[in-house]
């Protein structure tokens, strides 16, 4: 084995779940060096909400890798697919997205990825471009490639069966359609989470109906979020997102539980494995707090700057070490004088429902003037500037403007 071919498969075997098969992707790499030709790797992601997180920078970041060693990247933004919704790991049908819904979170992906990814070693494409075009006698061709036994052979359609929960003949379409996408784009290798297995073997599959070298499978852990308990996302709120403010993400890294420190600097944080296994041996174990603080600040760091990631530090030590408050706080003016404080925690853009304000009153989330407030019932009168703070990390002054 030459050492480039060796090195490529030690920097990308780092990290990653299923390889299917090693063999094959051994001798695609060779095919690589001697036709001098880079390997076309294949994303895909659904643009179903606006924001990317750092669940997706897992996979993102192993595409960077696969770049910085002269491969290209495909990454395919499903603007088609989104509007079905992938059923990976879901106990009932999701709602289907209208197409403005979904192109305009679209619009912020190709933003949002390039904050790792290089622009230049890249191709953005949007499965609508062929998937859009099908006449229904394309469709049922497709369809014909695949068998129903197959299908329910996935765990997460064998548990709603089992379960008498429906499952919708759309959802069928689903891996499908995303495996149709790797014959089109004609892709050697496809990389997602490990959720994601089902979908990558089925492209698999078709490219050997369409007689195309089948891609080889690469899966990547899923990373849990803030709960530490379900994978990162933001159906669940515990998730991290990559355009999260400074010190909000700062403070978002913070409340992670101790035991996923080393799995995020191995999978997030960016840094080489020398570079973030030296801070685990000589941080985490004696100062578990300072060990997160190192991850939060380089992370911030990433996405941010060095200089916004130390700023954030020293607000979160002031708010949360110190008991201060942030430097800055924003100030909402509101036309009414008399307020229940769900209205105005809403008004004040704190919360998203007056039903969030409720809970959040109830369990001694809310602070008006420094004093903690669990009535929600109470009053306010907005005769001078009040300052409001809303759970840990949500401050705000409000005043009374006519």
């Amino acid at each position: 084995m030459s050492t480039d071919i060796q090195k490529q498969l030690e920097i990308l075997g780092d990290g990653i779940v299923d390889l299917i098969t090693p063999e094959e992707f051994e001798n695609a790499l060779r095919r690589s060096t001697k036709e001098k030709r880079p390997l076309r790797i294949k994303y895909g992601a659904d643009p179903s909400a606006a924001d990317l997180h750092l669940g997706h920078t897992v996979v993102l970041r192993k595409l960077k890798q696969f770049q910085d060693l002269g491969h290209l990247v495909v990454f395919l933004i499903g603007d088609f697919t989104a509007r079905i919704g992938d059923p990976s790991q879901r106990s009932e049908t999701r709602p289907m997205l209208s197409e403005q819904e979904v192109l305009r979170n679209a619009k912020t992906y190709e933003t949002q990825v390039f904050k790792i990814l290089d622009r230049g070693k890249t191709e953005v494409r949007y499965n609508s471009e062929w998937l859009g075009k099908m006449t229904p006698a394309d469709f049922l061709n497709l369809t014909a490639q695949y068998t129903v036994a197959r299908i329910l052979e996935r765990d997460d359609f064998q548990k709603r069966y089992r379960g008498n929960k429906p499952i919708a003949l759309i959802e069928f379409l689903y891996p499908l359609l995303q495996g149709y996408d790797s014959v089109v784009l004609k892709s050697d290798v496809e990389i997602g989470g490990t959720d994601q297995k089902f979908n990558l073997l089925v492209g698999r599959e078709l490219q050997r109906v369409w007689n195309q070298t089948p891609q080889i499978v690469m899966t990547l852990p899923l990373l849990e979020g803030t709960d530490g308990t379900l994978k990162m996302s933001k159906s669940y709120n515990n998730y991290i997102a990559i355009q999260d403010f400074p010190q909000e993400m700062f403070g978002k890294v913070m409340s992670i539980p101790d035991f996923l420190i080393e799995r995020y600097f191995r999978y997030v944080s960016g840094m080489s494995p020398k570079e973030y296994q030296l801070v685990i041996s000589e941080l985490l174990e004696k100062n578990p707090r300072d060990a997160k603080a190192k991850l939060a600040e380089q992370i911030v760091s990433l996405y941010h700057g060095p200089k916004e990631a130390e700023d954030a530090r020293q607000e979160f030590d002031r708010i949360f070490r110190d008991k201060g408050l942030p430097d800055e706080i924003p100030v909402v003016s509101l036309s009414r004088k008399f307020l229940d404080l769900p209205s105005l925690l809403m008004e004040a853009g704190l919360v998203t429902s007056k039903n969030e304000a409720r809970r959040l009153i109830m369990h001694g989330g809310v602070k008006v003037d420094g004093q903690k407030v669990t009535d929600s019932a109470f009053r306010v009168e907005l005769n001078r500037s009040i300052l409001i703070q809303c759970g840990k990390r949500k401050f705000a002054k409000v005043e009374y403007h006519v």
